[in-house]
């Protein structure tokens, strides 16, 4: 299973032979600069909400690979009337079996807004489910004690956590949050891309590594392979 991180949240996950993009801000993040959108053809576009900083590119990239995007009710309908072909409306709580796994989402303690103001609905994050590995992408979330729920509903092989703090979860609160999840390999993200959620990476490792936990911070344009043991 290769994992690839395009910047802030986005990451390209290939699961069962199809291509996830989750939460795509590229063109708009100059530490992605070295990335072309136009080369991106995924499959599935999973959208955790409507922020500017997780959609921007959403449209454009599923219109140029006809992908079907995943998200709440409220932005797959804004994406249909601006022009995407394909959509998958959930809600929090639901559950969907595609042709690469189960989606499951779940709640995310955060906002959710669309770049036009338009209302995002409630902003959540996907549990993936396939016979490759089961993962976690929480979106933007503070910690909350429903991600123990996460934790108890099945065993998770990595999870993508926010550890930028100021909008999201801190490094020490991702710390926390993974022992709810029950999950000790954890990819950073939503962190360095604006002043105030810039972060020592150094020190996030360190505290992840003394915790018992492995914290990966990959490079933009890094393919990470992951291997189920």
């Amino acid at each position: 299973m290769n994992i690839t991180y395009y910047g802030h949240s986005c990451f390209e996950i290939i699961v069962n032979g199809k291509k996830l993009l989750f939460d795509p801000f590229i063109s708009g993040n100059p530490l992605a600069k070295s990335i072309n959108i136009k080369q991106l053809k995924p499959d599935y576009i999973l959208v955790s909400h409507g922020h500017e900083d997780h959609i921007a590119d959403a449209i454009a990239i599923a219109k140029q690979s006809d992908a079907v995007v995943i998200s709440n009710f409220e932005i797959v309908n804004w994406l249909l009337k601006h022009g995407v072909k394909k959509g998958h409306q959930m809600n929090i709580g639901g559950k969907f079996t595609f042709d690469f796994g189960n989606v499951k989402y779940f709640n995310a303690l955060h906002s959710s807004g669309l770049p036009d103001g338009s209302y995002g609905g409630n902003p959540g994050g996907f549990l993936i489910q396939s016979t490759e590995a089961n993962f976690y992408f929480a979106g933007d979330t503070g910690l909350t004690y429903d991600l123990k729920l996460i934790g108890e509903y099945m065993p998770i092989c990595f999870a993508m956590l926010p550890i930028g703090n100021n909008f999201t979860m801190s490094v020490d609160n991702a710390i926390i949050a993974s022992e709810m999840i029950k999950c000790s390999k954890i990819f950073g993200m939503h962190y360095d891309t604006f002043p105030n959620i810039v972060i020592d990476k150094n020190e996030a490792i360190g505290k992840f590594s003394r915790a018992g936990k492995e914290l990966i911070l990959l490079n933009i344009g890094e393919t990470f392979n992951f291997q189920k043991k």
